[in-house]
């Protein structure tokens, strides 16, 4: 349904309740009291209800637009002429209730905006001589000195002057690892502190930080996004004339008005106002039981028609979390030997790869041994002992700079990911290597969609850094791919290629929700975080590519049940618009053809509820 602008939101809400309430009324009286003053209910709905929504309605018309909902108008004003007031209040409450939901989801944006403002703190603790004073964030000032206590959300853009630890940026950048800080580091707003207190010197105010930036970038997208054209408004489009000019000429043909209202009351579009809504109840009903959360139910209509789809990386087509990929042994060194020892180490460790190591050694069902003279130096690593056997588990700049002949046997550093060494005894004994390792199913369903969805294009789009962005886009088989990128560009990015062709965007991250609000579809996978999800017309709440998948196809059925139910309902409308202008159907037998046209219709829309044997086809 077009939405109507001079109804506020809260009075189209209050319009849909209140005739909800006088029809429920009016089939008490009719059926349960038999009370003679049973049509009041339904007068008062179509005085409250539909003056309202046909001046709208006429506004709409002097503007050009022309839908579905002006033979809804005209059906209203000619079921008053007839007397036939429970079909008008029908179609007031189709019209104020279908406008209703659809304002409710176009405003999610300011739930979206409210969700970031509430994430982010309000007050930073500046630290002041020997004491810690906490002042609004609006007080903040470049050069001051910020603490950020363990497991705290960062409030501002700087450089770390004391303190060692560990910081989780994916929400910002898309990097799917823990970030390690040490003084000197630079830190973002909006990023999750580790377990260790640090010092923070501000280096922009926080109206100029990073994350302001993306709430300018959402309020900006939101206010951007291209308006959706619903499927009832392009069928509505040549329908509302075909019926007009039909009920014209049966009027001027015979000369007799009747005709005009007999065409008009069975062109009463209901199988667009009754059948898709019930086709999309059904669609919505389906997903959820798949997992799958509806906030858009229009983008039912649209999913099956995206042509471009476009991935964020961390999380969407990857796992979200770093996992061990390769272990280099030295001679005559196992891989279960060095694992075992490595993970050994990690079991007391607060490293960010620990848990990826232990983990490994989990899954090859390598037990761990306990480890002695256990210590972790800034910049040293992890060092213990087993048994006899010193070991250090560190980085290869450490390795180097505390023996440079080692770099005759290192293996060459990683192009992509993250590693670590083990030394045993100081000598070279494997190398670790991490990677965000894609999804099981990545590879298989972008591969499926150009076949099975016709899709034309498909784009990897990343915070994150080239290296780590080509090595996915290897495994995954996608050629067009961008690293790197900030917010604002990935907004750029989506707009441009919707003005190409429907797009369809996945992503997980805060930085992704801008994006979202620019697709023609915009899909959160997971359940990583409440901005995400706000900002999305899909949720998938199991983090599966194959859920993905079963939306798409749940929107292919839905745009196919939908199309059959308006497309039969109008074909049988326009028989019988036909025989009404030839003076065959006279109004009261063209008001019960319309309701067998309606019945049809709502009953071949039910099929949607149900669900079939074709959502999927990885």
């Amino acid at each position: 349904m077009p939405s109507s602008e001079s109804i506020p939101r809260s009075k189209e809400a209050g319009i849909a309740a209140f005739a909800f309430v006088g029809i429920a009324v009016y089939l008490i009286a009719r059926f349960g009291l038999d009370a003679h003053w049973q049509r009041l209910p339904l007068e008062a709905v179509l005085a409250v209800g539909g003056i309202p929504l046909l001046y709208d309605l006429v506004r709409n018309c002097l503007r050009g637009e022309f839908g579905s909902d002006l033979l809804a108008g005209l059906s209203i004003t000619v079921s008053v002429i007839l007397g036939e007031y429970f079909a008008g209040a029908i179609v007031v409450l189709m019209l104020s209730g279908g406008t209703a939901l659809e304002n409710y989801a176009a405003g999610r944006a300011s739930a979206v905006l409210a969700a970031l403002a509430k994430r982010m703190p309000r007050s930073a603790h500046r630290a002041d001589a020997a004491e810690i004073v906490d002042i609004d964030l609006s007080d903040v000032r470049i050069g001051d000195r910020i603490t950020v206590l363990p497991h705290e959300i960062c409030p501002v853009d700087g450089t770390v002057l004391d303190g060692r630890g560990t910081m989780d940026e994916s929400y910002l950048t898309g990097e799917p690892f823990q970030i390690a800080k040490v003084p000197g580091s630079e830190v973002l707003s909006g990023a999750v502190n580790g377990d260790a207190a640090m010092t923070v010197k501000v280096a922009k105010l926080p109206a100029d930080s990073r994350y302001a930036k993306i709430m300018t970038v959402m309020q900006e997208a939101e206010s951007n996004r291209p308006r959706m054209r619903r499927l009832a408004d392009r069928l509505g489009a040549w329908f509302t004339p075909v019926g007009i000019v039909v009920a014209a000429l049966g009027w001027y043909v015979s000369g007799d008005p009747s005709r005009f209202l007999a065409v008009l009351v069975i062109a009463t579009p209901c199988p667009l106002l009754l059948a898709i809504p019930i086709a999309l109840i059904g669609a919505v009903s389906v997903a959820a039981s798949r997992g799958i959360i509806i906030k858009n139910p229009g983008v039912l209509e649209l999913i099956d028609t995206c042509r471009t789809v476009i991935f964020d990386k961390t999380g969407t087509l990857t796992y979200g979390k770093p996992a061990l990929t390769e272990v280099l042994c030295a001679r005559g060194v196992s891989r279960s030997q060095a694992l075992c020892h490595a993970a050994s180490l990690e079991q007391y460790s607060k490293h960010p790869l620990a848990g990826s190591l232990l983990e490994a050694a989990r899954d090859e069902q390598i037990a761990l041994q306990p480890v002695e003279q256990m210590s972790e130096k800034p910049g040293m690593g992890l060092t213990a002992r087993i048994g006899l056997t010193m070991l250090q588990l560190t980085g290869m700049k450490a390795v180097l700079a505390h023996d440079p002949s080692l770099a005759d046997i290192l293996p060459p550093p990683a192009a992509s990911g993250l590693e670590c060494i083990l030394l045993s005894n100081g000598e070279y004994t494997a190398t670790f290597r991490f990677h965000d390792a894609p999804r099981d199913e990545s590879h298989s369903f972008i591969a499926h969609l150009g076949p099975r969805h016709d899709v034309t294009k498909v784009m990897l789009v990343s915070g994150d850094r080239e290296a780590e962005v080509r090595h996915l886009a290897a495994q995954v088989q996608i050629a067009d791919m961008r690293f790197g990128t900030s917010p604002e560009e990935k907004v750029e990015i989506v707009r441009a290629e919707s003005a190409l062709a429907p797009t369809l965007f996945l992503g997980d991250g805060i930085n992704d929700a801008p994006a979202m609000q620019a697709a023609t579809v915009g899909v959160a996978f997971g359940q990583s975080n409440d901005i995400t999800a706000e900002a999305a017309d899909a949720v998938v709440l199991e983090p599966s590519l194959g859920k993905v998948d079963e939306l798409i196809h749940i929107g292919r059925r839905l745009r196919h049940i939908a199309l059959q139910s308006a497309l039969g309902g109008m074909v049988l409308s326009v028989v019988g618009m036909a025989a009404a202008a030839g003076g065959y159907l006279p109004p009261v037998a063209g008001a019960v053809a319309q309701e067998v046209i309606d019945v049809l219709a709502v009953l071949n829309a039910l099929r949607m509820a149900v669900p079939g044997r074709d959502l999927r086809d990885l």
